[in-house]
C-alpha cells in the first residue's frame, strides 16, 4: 500500500479533530435515555443529515413490536451505507445510541458535552457516542483518501443496547441486516480501551425468584407466613455456599477486569410485601404480613460452564433451603439468557484491527473479553455472523459512572486504527 496515501489519511484524521469534538458533543446533547427510550428518532435524524452529506445512503428502521416499542417511545434505528463502486466485502460499524440513567454525583451537566482538558464529559460520552463519532470520522477520512475503494462501508446507530438490544441489533439481525451474505466484518466501537481488541463476552442468565407466604394482620404475624423472611433465608444460604463456590470458578477467557475472570452473581433487586411507595402513596403502610417477595438475580457465567449447570446450582440451593425450612415455597422464572461468545484471534476483522493498533500505538494489541454482554450476542446468535469484534475509544470502567468522559486523543487514535483496519479489509487502489 502506498505510504503517501497512508500519511494523507492520518493527516485527514488529525485535521478532523475539531469536527470530531463537535460531532461527539452534538451526540451527547441528544438525551437518548433508556429507559424509557427518549429521542431515538431525533438522534437518527441527526445522523441521517450527517451521513447523507458524506455520501451515504440511509434507511430508518423501526423495531415494531419489539419490547419497549410504542407510539410514545418508538424504537428507531438508522442504517447508512456507502459503496466504493466495486463489489467486495462490507465492513459494518455498529454503535448503540441509547444511554443509561444519569444517576447522582455529577459535577458537570450530564448532557452538556463539555470539553475540559482534552476530555468530553457527558452521559454516553464513553459508552458509546465517542465510539460512534470516531467511526464516522474514520469512514469519512477513508472515503476521502480512497474514493474508489472495493466493497462497502455501513454505519448503524441502534436502539436499546442498554436494555438487551431487542429494539435494535436483535431486530435488525432478525430482518437479515447482519447476514453473512450482506455483511462480512463487524466492528462495534464499545469502550474497551484503544489498545484492546475485544473478542466477546461472558454469558448471562437473569431470573426472577419469588418466595411465597401467607397474608395476615401485622400485629399477629404468627397467623401468617412471611415471604420476606423466606427470602432472607435464601440470601443467607447464598452467602454461605453459593458466593464462595462462584469465587472458585475461573476462566481461561481473557476477561477484564481481573475480578470478572470468576463466575459472579449479582442480586439486582429485592421487593417484598405491598409496594405503596411506587404508586405515590404517602401514608403509613398497611399492617400485613407479606405473602410475596421477589428477587432478580444476574448470573454471569464462563465459557467453561454449562448454562444448565448454572441454573441447577440455584435450584439446588433453593431445595437446600426448603429441606430445613417449613412451609418454604418458591418459583423461579427465566428472564434472559445469553451464551458466552469469543471470536477467534485469527478472524480477519480481529487481525486487521490488531495490526492497525500496533501501527498507530507502537505496541501489540491486547485481546480481551468483556465482563458484560453487548450487541455482539445478537450478531452472532441471530445474524450467524462470527467475524465480529468490539473495538473503540473510552475507558471501560467509566461506563455508567457519574462524570463519564471520553478523551479526544483516544478518539483520534481509535479513528486512525478503524480507518487503517478498513484498508486491510477492503480493497484500495493507488490514487492519482
Amino acid at each position: 500500500m502506498d505510504n503517501k496515501q497512508i500519511q494523507n489519511f492520518l493527516r485527514e484524521i488529525d485535521q478532523s479533530r475539531d469536527d470530531l469534538i463537535d460531532l461527539t458533543q452534538a451526540l451527547i446533547k441528544i438525551p437518548t435515555l433508556n429507559p424509557p427510550g427518549e429521542h431515538y428518532r431525533d438522534i437518527c435524524e441527526f445522523l441521517n443529515r450527517r451521513l447523507r452529506n458524506s455520501g451515504f445512503e440511509t434507511e430508518f428502521i423501526r423495531a415494531s413490536g419489539a419490547p419497549g416499542d410504542s407510539d410514545k417511545y418508538p424504537r428507531w434505528n438508522i442504517l447508512a451505507r456507502h459503496s466504493g463502486g466495486n463489489s467486495g466485502d462490507c465492513v459494518h460499524f455498529n454503535s448503540h445510541t441509547d444511554v443509561v440513567e444519569v444517576g447522582n454525583g455529577w459535577t458537570v451537566d450530564p448532557f452538556g458535552g463539555e470539553l475540559i482538558d482534552g476530555r468530553i464529559f457527558g452521559r454516553g460520552s464513553c459508552d458509546m457516542k465517542g465510539g460512534l463519532a470516531a467511526s464516522i470520522i474514520a469512514a469519512e477520512a477513508f472515503i476521502k483518501t480512497w474514493p474508489r475503494y472495493t466493497g462497502a462501508i455501513e454505519i448503524s446507530g441502534t436502539a436499546d443496547e442498554e436494555s438487551g438490544g431487542f429494539g435494535g441489533v436483535a431486530y435488525m439481525a432478525e430482518q437479515g441486516y447482519f447476514s453473512p451474505d450482506k455483511v462480512q466484518h463487524v466492528i462495534i466501537p464499545e469502550p474497551l480501551n484503544k489498545d484492546r481488541v475485544c473478542l466477546g463476552h461472558r454469558g448471562v442468565w437473569w431470573a426472577q425468584l419469588e418466595t411465597h407466604g401467607r397474608i395476615a394482620h401485622g400485629s399477629m404475624p404468627f397467623l401468617g407466613d412471611c415471604a420476606v423472611r423466606h427470602m432472607g433465608a435464601v440470601v443467607t444460604e447464598m452467602e454461605k455456599s453459593l458466593f464462595p463456590a462462584l469465587q472458585l470458578k475461573r476462566t481461561d477467557m481473557p476477561v477484564v477486569p481481573e475480578g470478572a475472570k470468576q463466575s459472579t452473581l449479582n442480586i439486582n433487586s429485592i421487593h417484598g410485601g405491598q409496594d405503596q411507595l411506587s404508586v405515590g402513596y404517602t401514608g403509613l403502610p398497611a399492617p400485613v404480613v407479606p405473602d410475596s417477595c421477589k428477587m432478580i438475580i444476574d448470573r454471569r457465567f464462563l465459557m467453561e460452564e454449562d448454562l444448565s449447570d448454572v441454573k441447577a446450582e440455584v435450584r439446588n440451593l433453593l431445595e437446600t433451603v426448603k429441606s430445613h425450612r417449613s412451609d418454604f415455597s418458591y418459583s423461579l422464572t427465566d428472564m434472559f439468557e445469553v451464551q458466552p461468545i469469543m471470536t477467534s484471534k485469527e478472524a480477519p476483522v480481529a487481525m486487521a484491527v490488531s495490526q492497525a493498533i500496533e501501527q498507530i500505538l507502537g505496541k501489540p494489541a491486547d485481546y480481551v473479553v468483556s465482563p458484560g454482554t453487548y450487541d455482539q450476542k445478537h450478531i452472532d446468535r441471530i445474524g450467524r455472523m462470527k467475524n465480529c469484534i468490539a473495538y473503540g475509544p473510552g475507558i471501560l470502567d467509566l461506563a455508567h459512572q457519574p462524570d463519564e468522559y471520553v478523551s479526544v486523543d483516544d478518539m483520534i487514535d481509535s479513528a486512525k486504527i478503524m480507518g487503517l483496519a478498513l484498508t486491510q479489509l477492503l480493497g484500495v487502489a493507488k490514487t492519482d
